[in-house]
């Protein structure tokens, strides 16, 4: 069974949630707090604290890239590649993050007071920086490189195209709507401040809302657990003699650009798409915790 780590307004989980619903998939929802401590993913993941995060069985998948990718491994019908873009939908969607994300954030968080939230901004500035002056400072800034971003999308679907790839969606889609669903986070899912004028967008935007999100079923986080625990991780793959690290060696992987603790485990996968470490937790037995490999730094023990 699939087990989504998630809480409601997360972007980059509403992108798993999509693709979840693109693939018509019954899946757990198991909710976690949006700032730390995290104590009952904590024994999932080895520390890893951003979300979402994908479990199946004893098999933790961090980071959308890589849990997409399991997901497209374990469903492959109907595809979040599809033609003629295929993989390059992988391309497109990474222009989503970055820079670009950062604008939308900007866009839908600027005006959001520093009263009141005190706990939400401290834990987003020890984990990235993010002091509430500075970025309600740039917010304006932020907003207009986010509607410039907008005139970008409008502009490739003002041929008439359904989708960026043309007659399907896929995971550059999903990747591109996130970050208008962000802005309605603050307006109850009212977009037409940022689609009245692109009638491209706004259509593309209804079309992808209207795939949903399956069938989730709300999940205890001790249920999640057990499950791990009464699995096997599946490990497939090989570690790359190039990188100077060897199958079996402890490491350690953070992400780049944020200051959660590092999980820490034995090498079992690295590759140029992918890393998989192997780590044992009283809770829930061995695991193995899955990365993309961009993003990620890997450092010896």
């Amino acid at each position: 069974m699939i087990i989504l780590h998630h809480y409601s307004t997360s972007p980059w989980a509403e992108v798993v949630r999509l693709a979840l619903g693109l693939k018509g998939l019954s899946w757990g929802s198991v909710t976690i707090p949006v700032m730390l401590p995290k104590p009952r993913l904590t024994p999932l993941t080895g520390g890893y604290a951003r979300t979402p995060v994908l479990q199946i069985g004893a098999d933790i998948y961090c980071d959308t890239a890589a849990i997409l990718d399991a997901i497209e491994q374990a469903h492959p019908s109907p595809s979040l590649y599809p033609a003629p873009l295929g993989q390059t939908h992988r391309l497109l969607a990474a222009q989503a993050q970055g820079a670009t994300f950062f604008a939308a954030v900007g866009a839908a968080m600027g005006g959001l007071p520093a009263e009141g939230m005190e706990e939400f901004w401290e834990d987003r500035e020890k984990r990235f920086g993010m002091k509430p002056e500075a970025f309600r400072a740039a917010a304006p800034h932020l907003a207009t490189q986010f509607c410039a971003h907008l005139a970008l999308l409008e502009a490739a679907l003002s041929d008439g195209r359904a989708y960026l790839g043309g007659t399907d969606p896929g995971h550059a889609d999903l990747a591109h709507y996130q970050l208008l669903w962000f802005q309605g986070a603050r307006t109850g899912g009212d977009l037409g401040h940022l689609t009245g004028t692109r009638p491209h967008l706004g259509a593309w935007a209804a079309r992808i809302a209207a795939i949903g999100h399956g069938t989730p079923t709300e999940m205890d986080a001790e249920d999640a657990l057990a499950t791990a625990k009464a699995a096997t991780p599946n490990i497939r793959g090989m570690v790359d003699s190039a990188s100077g690290l060897q199958s079996g060696q402890k490491v350690a992987i953070s992400q780049e650009g944020c200051q959660d603790p590092a999980v820490e485990g034995t090498l079992a996968v690295l590759t140029d798409r992918r890393i998989s470490l192997l780590r044992t937790d009283p809770e829930v037995g061995e695991v193995a915790v899955h990365f993309p490999r961009i993003g990620q730094i890997v450092r010896p023990l």
